[in-house]
């Protein structure tokens, strides 16, 4: 069994635009120990079932990405693509954490075991990439700055010990349409230049460059900003913003005990876990 950690985008900066109109970005990812889990048997053919807290309506249909991880592992490793799948869904289904992609990554990893497949990591890599940009950055599972639209990936300075809690007013919210109702300039790149030493440091490069999503994607849920709101209005909070293309926002504290005395106070219709980066 696979673990498949939700990404967090602590900082995301649309610094460009390619001609196929794809966006260039500059991140700060990182994972937490939320997580969906993916079991890989054996199996005469391909079959996956989803459950979980989070299935909702999520289904297996054969563009589901795991089913597209399976079919493209198979394809390039020359052999039949026979597996039982089964998929345990515990992070929100588009709510800017990443967790179909996340979920094709575990599936690569798991199903090159399964088949017994040796691919060098650049050939599963090449695949994670065309699953999706986020792909390749979940297979990592580490923190690391993305660029480009999101394949480029350099080693990031250490995360400082600290809890982060996710919020999401439980609504999706696709991402092309968040880069459909972006509006503006671009941002300039602003390369880490020393790692952070502390909590604090860390908080002020986040501050610096904060995510340029956010405006968009509170006009297409005005919920995101009430979330925003009450977190940052909470005792011991250090910092708090929209992850990736939102709906789900994190905040950042010292310690758990702060994180969920504030997850306590917040409207039980809204979605929460208090964790830690790993």
């Amino acid at each position: 069994m696979r673990p498949a950690r939700a990404k967090v985008n602590l900082w995301l900066n649309v610094v460009g635009r390619r001609a196929d109109g794809y966006h260039l970005l500059h991140s700060l990812v990182a994972f937490c120990d939320l997580a969906d889990t993916l079991e890989a048997t054996p199996s005469d053919r391909l079959t996956l079932v989803v459950d979980g807290p989070a299935a909702g309506g999520l289904a297996a249909e054969p563009d589901n990405l795991v089913l597209r991880a399976a079919r493209l592992l198979a394809d390039r490793a020359g052999v039949a693509p026979r597996a039982a799948l089964r998929l345990t869904k515990n992070i929100p289904v588009a709510a800017g954490l990443g967790g179909g992609s996340a979920d094709a990554a575990a599936a690569l990893g798991a199903l090159a075991e399964l088949w017994r497949v040796a691919l060098p990591v650049e050939e599963l890599f090449d695949l994670a990439g065309r699953l999706g940009a986020d792909v390749p950055m979940c297979l990592a599972g580490r923190t690391a700055i993305a660029s480009g639209v999101g394949e480029r990936l350099e080693p990031a300075p250490p995360l400082p010990p600290c809890a982060v809690l996710l919020v999401n007013p439980r609504c999706d919210l696709p991402t092309a349409a968040v880069f459909g109702a972006r509006k503006g300039a671009c941002s300039p790149e602003r390369p880490v230049l020393r790692p952070w030493s502390d909590l604090a440091s860390l908080v002020e490069a986040l501050a610096e460059r904060g995510n340029d999503l956010t405006e968009a994607a509170v006009s297409l849920r005005p919920e995101i900003a009430e979330v925003l709101r009450a977190m940052r209005q909470a005792a011991g909070v250090r910092y708090a913003a929209m992850s990736g293309s939102g709906a789900t926002c994190f905040a950042l504290y010292d310690d758990l005990a702060s994180a969920s005395r504030t997850a306590e106070t917040l409207p039980g219709a809204w979605w929460r876990h208090v964790g830690r980066f790993v």
